[in-house]
């Protein structure tokens, strides 16, 4: 297996390290392009690009090692109070050919999946294992994190294709205070980035996004939306160790 280098990145890395891989610089570039575009409808994405406050990792196809103590150590940030907006961007190398929307769904699963194998800390106890309950929620090291995947599958949701590598976004649940779903700050900001969205996008909401807590509304589903406006259908791919 290739080992990758067991580092979490900042935008100041992709300037002068000389150890990272040619399609890592080519699509860190593509992503700083258009995330810093002045129409892009994310203000917390672009801001945080822009101000260097985004944190970075990378996994091969071959070797996924990197990421949990990648993700361990972003997490380590939300210790010091200066750091509780940051997210954590994690760039998957490309696939030869270019796949299928469903192709990069299975391998995004496969790695949450992955991550929740690995991870030694316990679930807190009055979380939900079923991703079917309302308020069910991905944990890793103790942390409840939003995880959303955007690929080069998506045509239609630009705002979800970032380059030619599939690229995972990693919130943990903290940086949404005072932003929450039933709070009034939390609704507007909501309302005037999803209105971005739909300019972009050039199609309405997707029906599977709301906000957590949400009764009617199964989280899992928003990790990884369609490149259509139908709510997707089935069960979750993510099994809890409990749940075996």
């Amino acid at each position: 297996m290739i080992q990758v280098t067991e580092t979490l990145l900042t935008k100041e890395d992709f300037t002068w390290r000389t150890d990272l891989p040619n399609w890592l610089l080519n699509e860190y570039q593509t992503f700083h392009q258009t995330v810093t575009d002045r129409t892009f409808p994310c203000y917390f994405g672009m801001n945080g690009e822009l101000k260097g406050e985004l944190r970075y990792a990378y996994v091969t196809q071959d070797d996924w090692s990197n990421l949990p103590r990648a993700l361990t150590a972003f997490l380590a940030l939300f210790n010091d109070p200066a750091h509780k907006r940051h997210g954590l961007f994690v760039f998957v190398e490309p696939f030869t050919t270019e796949g299928a929307l469903d192709d990069y769904r299975k391998q995004f699963w496969s790695i949450l999946q992955y991550l929740h194998e690995v991870d030694k800390i316990e679930w807190p106890v009055e979380s939900p294992r079923d991703p079917e309950h309302y308020l069910w929620d991905f944990h890793f090291h103790g942390e409840p994190i939003f995880v959303f995947g955007n690929t080069p599958a998506y045509k239609q949701r630009k705002t979800r294709h970032l380059g030619n590598s599939m690229v995972l976004g990693f919130q943990p649940r903290r940086i949404f205070e005072g932003l929450k779903g039933t709070e009034a700050g939390g609704m507007m900001s909501r309302e005037k980035v999803r209105e971005r969205v739909a300019v972009w996008d050039q199609l309405p909401k997707h029906p599977d996004i709301s906000h957590f807590g949400d009764p009617t509304h199964n989280e899992w589903k928003q990790f990884f939306i369609g490149d259509d406006a139908v709510p997707i259908q089935g069960v979750c791919p993510f099994v809890h160790k409990g749940m075996k």
